[in-house]
């Protein structure tokens, strides 16, 4: 069998979980939790990076830093997962679902305006497959109507945006705040994790307090204060020392795990290309691509079913993606009506392939293989 994702471990992770319990200290932002955030800070441009025990905690505390309260409109993707409305929902605002380009699940842009009302107090973009949306169009719509933008980059680790003057910026560090995810599905792993990235000095010093649930903790811990109190809302957001040592054998390898994935994904791109059955991942001129995921994009949903039965047939674990989060169960009654078709249709036609580092040549040609053989019968 060809799993869909196998974790890949770099074979310090162990190590650096011994070290971290060596120290006596394993609670959280420790060592390890402080070079994890270092790493980041100092190779993508955040102005402030903390670790979080998961990427729906890291959006958890974007929705408290940006104020969201009942009332409040916030402008998500529909074509994405749960995660980046829930944490909204439960700050009791209303969610005004985007749908996505024709050519590509990202949110279109062009269509935030016309969602914008006098209650919009966000929008939040997701970078799906990694792959940048437009975000120069997107902080200049946000701009003008005071709005903030939290960039969801749950898959985008390691990808960019290029301005058009010309300035590349890291994904996460565009918006006013960001989010990642290392769960095991992602580039980069600690099997369960994320990341709380914030670009706008204002939001750092309060940041710190929400993670460390609710408390200036963290001040007491650098010196600058004598005691520590509950000072603001809060939840327990930082992960372990042992996540984090997990994560810092991860980061030590990521140029290794990103080239390893960027071949596959590159493989897959010439294996097959120019075959009118289905369409591939589109990368935009102003987009890098961090090689999150490969997928296919089928004309309708039997064609897809038909490719997912025969790959499964073979050994081959192939899986569909998103279902519309404005038409799920949870929300399609109080979803404003508005028929989102890019959207939906990416959720009946788009396949992902297997994608993991150590996926063979052999395995990707028996999938590349059995996905032609099959269409052509």
């Amino acid at each position: 069998m060809i799993p869909f994702n196998k974790p890949y471990l770099t074979g310090k992770e162990t190590q650096y979980i011994e070290e971290a319990v060596a120290t006596g200290k394993i609670s959280g932002n420790g060592i390890f939790t402080q070079k994890c955030q270092k790493f980041f800070e100092d190779n993508y441009g955040f102005k402030k990076a903390l670790l979080t025990t998961s990427c729906t905690d890291a959006l958890e505390m974007c929705a408290i830093l940006a104020n969201i309260n009942e009332g409040d409109e916030v402008i998500v993707p529909s074509y994405t997962f749960v995660s980046s409305a829930l944490p909204f929902v439960r700050q009791n605002a209303t969610i005004v679902f985007a749908d996505s380009y024709e050519d590509n699940p990202n949110i279109d842009a062009d269509k935030i305006e016309s969602l914008i009302t006098p209650k919009t107090k966000a929008i939040v973009i997701v970078h799906y497959a990694g792959i940048a949306c437009e975000m120069e169009r997107i902080l200049e719509i946000a701009a003008q109507h005071n709005l903030i933008v939290i960039e969801d980059a749950a898959q985008a680790v390691d990808s960019y945006y290029t301005f058009k003057d010309g300035t590349k910026k890291a994904l996460g560090s565009i918006g006013h705040l960001g989010a990642f995810s290392f769960h095991e599905t992602k580039n980069i792993i600690s099997g369960e994790g994320g990341m709380l990235t914030i670009n706008d000095d204002k939001y750092i010093h309060r940041a710190e307090i929400i993670w460390e649930k609710g408390t200036n903790r963290s001040q007491f811990f650098r010196g600058e204060i004598n005691k520590y109190g509950w000072v603001d809302t809060g939840s327990s957001f930082l992960p372990s020392e042992i996540i984090s040592a997990f994560l810092w054998a991860q980061l030590e390898n990521l140029e290794n795990i990103q080239q390893k994935r960027l071949e596959i994904w590159n493989k897959y791109y010439e294996g097959l290309k120019d075959n009118p059955n289905f369409s591939l991942p589109i990368i935009p001129n102003y987009a890098t691509n961090n090689a999150h995921m490969f997928y296919l994009v089928f004309k309708n949903i039997d064609d897809r079913t038909t490719i997912i039965k025969k790959l499964k047939e073979n050994g081959i674990l192939a899986v569909f993606h998103y279902l519309s989060l404005h038409k799920s169960d949870f929300y399609n009654e109080k979803h404003d009506g508005r028929i989102l078709p890019n959207s939906d249709h990416f959720e009946d036609c788009l396949l992902r392939l297997p994608l993991f580092y150590e996926l063979t040549a052999d395995e990707q040609f028996e999938i590349i293989d059995k996905i032609s053989l099959t269409i052509n019968e």
